[in-house]
């Protein structure tokens, strides 16, 4: 998903090829979960005939000065993305729209012509960007709200180091929080963790100030890395764990060196154990606590798409013992789980493993056929004696004890 280096890279385009040009023609798309606060013809004649005087950005947010007020303000979102004809702008996941296709693009939200010809277009396929337009864009929230940029506005180590120690998050959850620093998403949060060799759960107020130190100047380099190329990810130094972050646990290697993946501020985190430990009270914690197995949660998918936001999911810390890895929920090692808990998820079991008509219709088979109340308790008594049977040999084997 876009963060700071891909809207900067598109900031830079529309500076280098649209600056000092008239709008003569502009289309809005009739979508108001995108298009915010204004009717789309109203959009429209707004920018008619004005020019385009420069473009700005904070955090993941760009927004366009004309020679006079109102602006439209983008907020990227998950898959928000600028186009230019004729101009290589970036392309990153879930935003490429290939030349092949229709211009402007069905995904685009915002389109204008300039007076030489040239066409600009704001395109979103997934629907969860913002497309505003504002008198006063930097005035007003979304970005407003927003703490310092993590280019333009870089804190001191002394700053970054007072600022981490009033806090007791999590450093992943931190980075994330866009009132904190903006610009930083999942994927530069977990580089730069990766880059410093800081576990993403390690509580932000325990970090030394040579940690900080080295956390700051890694966030300044990804990020002037990532926009040096254009923010295109094929570009990025091999030895980054970008490269690796999507590829299944098990398959997942950075440099030779395993890379595991929890949830760290409701996100799916890639982390590499052997390089990324907890320091401190949070170590001794994690050993002091017997080894639990984990096994894959089926379906699990990247948190940026689950929750459909750019935005931190969750403020509030996670303790190391108790988080879940991509692996899974915590399973129980050797010992038998408590008999209430057992059988709950033995019920959860049977319902996933079962087809919504299936359970209705055995049952309505077996009261037509066993007319007599005593057959018909024991055919339901064999079915859930079966249903444990199976629902016990799964637990086991999920768990690695069988």
């Amino acid at each position: 998903m876009p963060e700071l280096p891909e809207v900067e890279a598109a900031r830079r385009a529309i500076e280098e090829h649209c600056l000092g040009k008239k709008i003569v023609k502009s289309i809005i798309a009739d979508d108001s979960k995108v298009i915010d606060g204004v009717p789309a013809s109203d959009f429209e004649a707004s920018l008619l005939g004005k020019t385009l005087v420069s473009a700005h950005r904070k955090g993941k947010n760009l927004w366009l000065l004309l020679d006079s007020p109102p602006f439209p303000s983008f907020q990227f979102g998950m898959a928000g993305a600028v186009y230019i004809k004729g101009v290589a702008v970036t392309n990153y996941k879930r935003s490429a729209v290939n030349d092949t296709d229709e211009w402007p693009s069905k995904y685009s939200k915002f389109f204008v012509e300039l007076d030489d010809g040239l066409e600009l277009s704001f395109t979103d396929k997934r629907r969860f960007a913002k497309v505003r337009l504002l008198k006063d864009p930097a005035s007003v929230p979304p970005i407003s709200e927003l703490g310092p940029d993590a280019l333009l506005e870089p804190m001191t180590v002394d700053e970054f180091t007072k600022s981490l120690s009033k806090k007791k998050l999590a450093i992943k959850t931190l980075l994330l929080d866009q009132s904190f620093i903006s610009g930083i998403g999942n994927w530069i949060a977990d580089e730069v963790l990766y880059q410093a060799r800081i576990h993403p759960l390690q509580t932000s107020a325990s970090l030394s100030k040579e940690s900080c130190t080295t956390l700051l100047k890694c966030i300044k380099e990804v990020i002037e890395k990532a926009i040096e190329v254009g923010a295109d990810s094929s570009q990025f130094p091999n030895n980054w764990i970008f490269h690796s972050r999507e590829k299944k646990p098990g398959k997942a290697l950075v440099d030779g060196k395993k890379i595991d993946f929890i949830t760290a501020g409701g996100r799916t985190t890639a982390y590499v154990p052997e390089l990324q430990k907890l320091d401190g009270v949070q170590a001794a914690k994690v050993v002091s606590k017997p080894k639990k197995q984990t096994s894959k949660r089926k379906g699990s998918k990247d948190d940026d798409e689950d929750h459909g936001t750019d935005e931190p999911e969750s403020d509030r810390e996670e303790n190391p013992e108790n988080v879940k890895t991509k692996k899974g929920g915590k399973s129980g090692g050797q010992g038998k789980m408590p008999s209430k808990r057992r059988k709950s998820e033995e019920t959860d079991d049977d319902d996933d493993n079962q087809d919504e008509d299936e359970v209705p219709k055995t049952r309505s088979r077996n009261l037509t056929k066993n007319k007599q109340g005593e057959v018909v308790k024991t055919s339901k008594e064999k079915g859930i004696s079966q249903k444990r049977k199976n629902s016990k040999t799964k637990y086991l084997r999920d768990t690695g004890l069988w």
